[in-house]
């Protein structure tokens, strides 16, 4: 029997849509999806660091999805100043800062070893009230590995905090209840997102198949309850960003060295959708989906939408309409494999009210 349900567009609050062909590939399957509003990763080769390089990024994603809102954002790094944060803040289209660990995700080379050296700039971000999204993951060592690395790095998260304590900073893609847990300690302006492979995936998936293999990794069947718990609990501190980072077949399959990342774009809401029902909370899928990162991005607030938002516009999402994962989405000679190819999925249609 199906059963369906209608919610407005989605937000996701972590999208990577590279560039160049495999851009042109992506940025179309974010409506697929059920979104109409993506917060946009910064780290290209080489990464957008200023606001002119985040407002050219900007025009080509916009011309290739006019109906789409997309929030940009800057990488951190040594020649990101004061004025840059003010710069940014002034633009309309930069809303927050990424920082990454130094060499521990895709072009992360040019990440962040400590964080006191940016003091400066995070109290500039306060100030103009720019988001700081954090890779929070701490560098590998004799006694810090992928398995817990996340949780190593909390003790910063709450150190961030205490110092600034008005800095709305957002966990990026949470993977362990440690991280779960320590989000909920800490004051509202502190949240996380949660990406829809990781409600699925636990350290046996990704072992298994390159395809399941992401940074963070994913890792114990207690985290992901953990997980799956805050994302249906409709606590506004937990959100969607699905992290969903693309690569070609070859770097996944075959390689000398598998690349981090877990495509789901195409089939971002319908995911979500299947674990909220599978629990019986499919009337909290619209705060964790639509509402909550929002909300926390003040995008209401700040009337971000105005240009794009079309009245009435809703998604239906139904399940046991046969629908499958396609097997591979091709453009020319780009070939990326999805998540979950080739098993049932929830269908989505673009409906009005």
């Amino acid at each position: 029997m199906a059963t369906s349900i209608t919610i407005p567009p989605a937000a996701d609050m972590h999208v990577h849509l590279r560039d160049g062909k495999m851009m042109e590939t992506v940025v179309p399957t974010v409506r697929q999806g059920g979104v109409n509003l993506v917060y946009v990763m910064p780290n290209l080769l080489p990464p957008i660091t200023t606001v002119a390089k985040a407002t050219e990024y900007h025009s080509q994603l916009q011309a290739l999805s006019p109906e789409t809102t997309f929030l940009m954002s800057l990488y951190l790094s040594p020649s990101i100043t004061a004025d840059t944060i003010a710069e940014a803040a002034a633009s309309g289209i930069v809303h927050g800062v990424k920082s990454y660990p130094k060499g521990l995700t895709t072009n992360s080379e040019g990440g962040v070893v400590s964080y006191e050296a940016f003091y400066p700039v995070f109290a500039a971000m306060e100030k103009h009230d720019l988001v700081l999204n954090i890779h929070g993951e701490s560098p590998s060592s004799p006694t810090t590995t992928i398995l817990n690395a996340e949780e190593t790095f909390l003790p910063t998260l709450v150190s961030l905090h205490q110092h600034f304590p008005k800095l709305r900073i957002v966990l990026e893609h949470c993977t362990t209840a440690a991280a779960v847990e320590q989000v909920k300690a800490l004051g509202d302006s502190v949240a996380a997102t949660i990406t829809a492979h990781h409600l699925y995936l636990t350290i046996d998936q990704w072992s298994d198949s390159p395809h399941c293999f992401c940074k963070p990794v994913a890792k114990l069947p207690s985290d992901r309850a953990a997980l799956i718990e805050a994302a249906i609990s409709g606590n506004p501190k937990f959100f969607l960003g699905t992290d969903s980072a693309p690569h070609p077949k070859a770097a996944k399959q075959g390689a000398e060295k598998v690349a981090a990342g877990v495509f789901t774009q195409p089939y971002a809401v319908q995911l979500v959708a299947q674990i909220f029902d599978k629990e019986g909370k499919l009337d909290r899928l619209e705060g964790f989906t639509s509402a909550f990162g929002r909300s926390f991005y003040k995008i209401d607030q700040l009337d971000v939408e105005k240009e794009r938002k079309v009245p009435g516009e809703k998604i239906l999402l139904t399940r046991n309409k046969g629908e499958k994962v396609q097997t591979e989405i091709v453009n020319g000679d780009v070939v990326v494999v999805p998540f979950r190819a080739g098993e049932d999925t929830w269908s989505l249609e673009w409906v009005r009210s």
